[in-house]
């Protein structure tokens, strides 16, 4: 596997700690409860850090910064490690010239001496006659077992289970894992599938175990590193190994290598701090220039995921880096200073990285700290203000679109109002659609965008959609109706049973009768009554014969849609009478289907029949006038025509109509009027014949 190198010169430094040197609470001084303690090794966890010297001694710095101590070893204390899960602590030192010795304490429990109990004592010895020093530990809790790694200067690792339980004897448990020719450098371990992984590190080479039943070994490269500079991640990084060396950092996983950073400078110490890595330099320009020869330690503070510095201090002679109390702490110089590096809250970050206008830097940073979509949002605004302000349009909406949903959008659809950037308004419009939170003003607007762009393809793909409706049908056909885009408008009033769009469209602006009438044929009883109220009479005029022909099935109960089974609708043929204003004769026609199919139609039926078959045009010939006249009388004749008699007496004298004023006057019993009008008939034909005669029947 090739190994990805990232340099390190193009990452930026923060400033995300605060430095402070620890003071005592008490008098405000400088804190001086560690100088003149001759450390050797340092721990921290469970509420106190842990230094062992030179002497044999275990020294605690509690949280109220006082110490406290007990003798551990007749001789020096090499290593330590303070559980995390249990209030143990676990040793090694020396007592005589034998070898040495691991104690296991119980902090629980202390003596009248003031000593924690040791629950646990085992010489270590790596099966050679010979003593052996110990280089480095590492330790494994679990709930059912807690693993103690040894790293032997002679390159062995031996792993002791259970180190925990008490057992005062001092056999030798040890199950040697690791043969090397060279020295042990680094142990860590990491959670693994099967069971707990242990890296391995020596001055020249890094191998894997995969702990279990069956332990299983990988090489994983020949690069080694220096005592104190390995360490294991955190689960950001997916409890990677990581290794120190003057050139890089070097990450690994259990079957291969990972990323490498180009972190060049010689390297003391390597630590990792919740999801940063520490990093100890010695900084040997600054020990040339320092007077009195003292080294300087440069501590370096990287953020791998994000790929920035979040501190960089320097530091007299680093001697340990401990993380403890919610903070990083460093021990240096030779009278043991105690430095504290908090590292700033989000707010404070944030507002670093808006002042340097490292927005991305600040949105990763709000998703890692798990800032609320608030939070958020106002930074994808402010970073699409900075962009817009640097007329990076494009950029700049990409930010805007992240908003939606808290950001109102005329914030953003006031800033794009320009005809120039109308290709990013329309991008956010169709994102605001996209997530269904657009109203109708934002479709009038997108599809307006649409037009003036004359982007045909998209406003088809937006109306034609298969996905769930995210606009308002109507708003949308009107504004492509306005814009001549009818075919699209009819497309959304066809799909979405827009009746009256469809035939307003059809009708007003493509003036395609046939097209209207077959889409009115196809619809359910009362949408069909409806629009043929409303259009009939242009459909009328138009296209009058098949215009009165769905009139007729309307108004006859044979519409073939609509209505319950067996129910049958019909319309009322009055209602429609006032379409015909411009075409009488197909009104005739009309008419007279109704009452041929319908004998008890209403008066105004037949009373508007009775004035056609009377109204006389200047073209019409006697011999259509007299069948006129003739259907006319047989209306009046007919038993079941429910017309007014009255108004038809009105409408047979207003035509001169004689015959069928005669039938009226006797129909409604008017006998007198009925022979005056029988008389007034009989001088008219003498006045046709012999105008002396008339002259005479008028005298009689």
């Amino acid at each position: 596997a090739i190994m990805a190198t990232m340099a390190y010169p193009k990452w930026r430094n923060y400033g995300f700690f605060d430095k402070e040197l620890v003071k005592n609470p008490e008098d405000d001084q400088v804190l001086d409860v560690l100088k003149g303690i001759n450390i050797t090794v340092s721990s921290s966890g469970r509420g106190h850090m842990v230094f062992g010297d030179a002497d044999g001694f275990v020294h605690f710095l509690h949280r109220d910064l006082h110490v406290s101590k007990f003798m551990a070893y007749q001789c020096r204390v090499s290593h330590l490690a303070q559980l995390k899960q249990h209030n143990v602590l676990i040793s090694v030192g020396d007592d005589d010239e034998s070898g040495p010795i691991v104690k296991v304490w119980n902090c629980d429990k202390w003596d009248r001496s003031g000593n924690p109990h040791c629950i646990r004592l085992l010489p270590l010895s790596p099966g050679t006659r010979t003593v052996q020093p110990v280089s480095v530990i590492a330790v494994h809790e679990a709930d059912h077992t807690t693993q103690l790694a040894v790293g032997y200067c002679n390159g062995t690792v031996a792993v002791i289970k259970d180190i925990i339980k008490e057992r005062m004897f001092r056999t030798n448990q040890q199950h040697a894992l690791h043969q090397d020719r060279d020295p042990i450098t680094g142990l860590a371990f990491a959670p693994g599938k099967i069971g707990p992984i242990l890296y391995v590190a020596t001055s020249n080479a890094v191998f894997s175990y995969q702990l279990g039943p069956n332990v299983h070994r990988e090489s994983l490269g020949q690069l080694g590193c220096e005592v104190g500079c390995a360490t294991v991640s955190d689960q950001s990084q997916d409890f990677q190994f990581v290794v120190g060396r003057k050139e890089a950092v070097y990450f690994y996983q259990r079957e291969d290598k990972g990323p490498c950073f180009v972190f060049e400078g010689e390297k003391t110490l390597i630590h990792w701090f919740r999801s940063f890595l520490v990093v100890v330099f010695r900084d040997t320009r600054a020990v040339k220039s320092t007077t009195g020869g003292k080294s300087v330690c440069n501590v370096n503070i990287y953020d791998i995921q994000n790929k920035y510095i979040a501190s960089a201090s320097p530091f007299p002679d680093v001697r340990a880096v401990l993380a403890e109390w919610g903070a990083l702490y460093v021990v240096s110089g030779s009278d043991h200073k105690l430095y504290r590096l908090e590292e700033k809250s989000t707010a404070s970050k944030l507002d670093i990285l808006f002042r340097k206008n490292q927005y991305e830097m600040a949105i990763n940073l709000a998703r890692n700290q798990r800032c609320d979509m608030d939070g958020l949002v106002d930074i994808f605004r402010q970073y699409g203000d900075h962009l817009y302000s640097k007329g990076d349009y494009d950029g700049a909406i990409k930010q805007y679109v992240r908003t939606i949903g808290r950001l109102e959008p005329s914030y953003v659809i006031r800033r794009f109002l320009d005809a120039q950037r109308i290709h990013n308004l329309t991008t956010y419009l169709e994102e605001l659609h996209a997530k269904n939170l657009a109203n109708t003003d934002h479709t009038t607007l997108l599809l307006n965008c649409y037009t003036k762009l004359k982007a045909v393809h998209k406003l088809k793909q937006f109306i034609q959609t298969d996905r769930e409706l995210n606009f308002d049908v109507e708003t949308a056909i009107k504004v492509c109706r306005q814009a001549s885009y009818f075919d699209h408008a009819l497309h959304l009033a066809k799909k979405y049973k827009q009746h009256e769009w469809f035939l307003k469209i059809q009708i007003e602006d493509r003036r395609v009768y046939m097209e209207a009438l077959d889409y009115i044929g196809r619809l359910d009883f009362l949408d069909a009554e409806f629009n043929l109220k409303k259009y009939g009479k242009d459909l009328v005029n138009e296209k009058p014969d098949a215009t009165t022909e769905l009139l007729k099935l309307l108004c006859t109960g044979k519409w073939p849609r609509g209505g319950l089974p067996g129910e049958e609708m019909r319309a009322q043929p009055e209602e429609f009478v006032h379409i015909f204003v411009q075409r009488k004769e197909q009104l005739l026609h009309f008419l007279e289907h109704m009452v041929q199919y319908q004998p008890n139609s209403s008066k105004l039926v037949y009373n508007t029949l009775l004035e056609l078959y009377l109204h006389h045009d200047k073209d019409e010939t006697t011999v259509e006038q007299q069948q006129r006249e003739d259907k006319a009388l047989d209306l009046l004749r007919s038993p079941d025509a429910d017309f007014d008699i009255d108004h038809a007496l009105v409408l047979a004298q207003m035509h001169n109509f004689r015959a069928g004023v005669l039938h009226l006057y006797e129909r409604a019993r008017l006998y007198s009027a009925s022979c005056s009008s029988l008389v007034s008939v009989t001088i008219s034909l003498c006045c046709q014949v012999s105008p002396d005669l008339a002259v005479s029947h008028g005298a009689q």
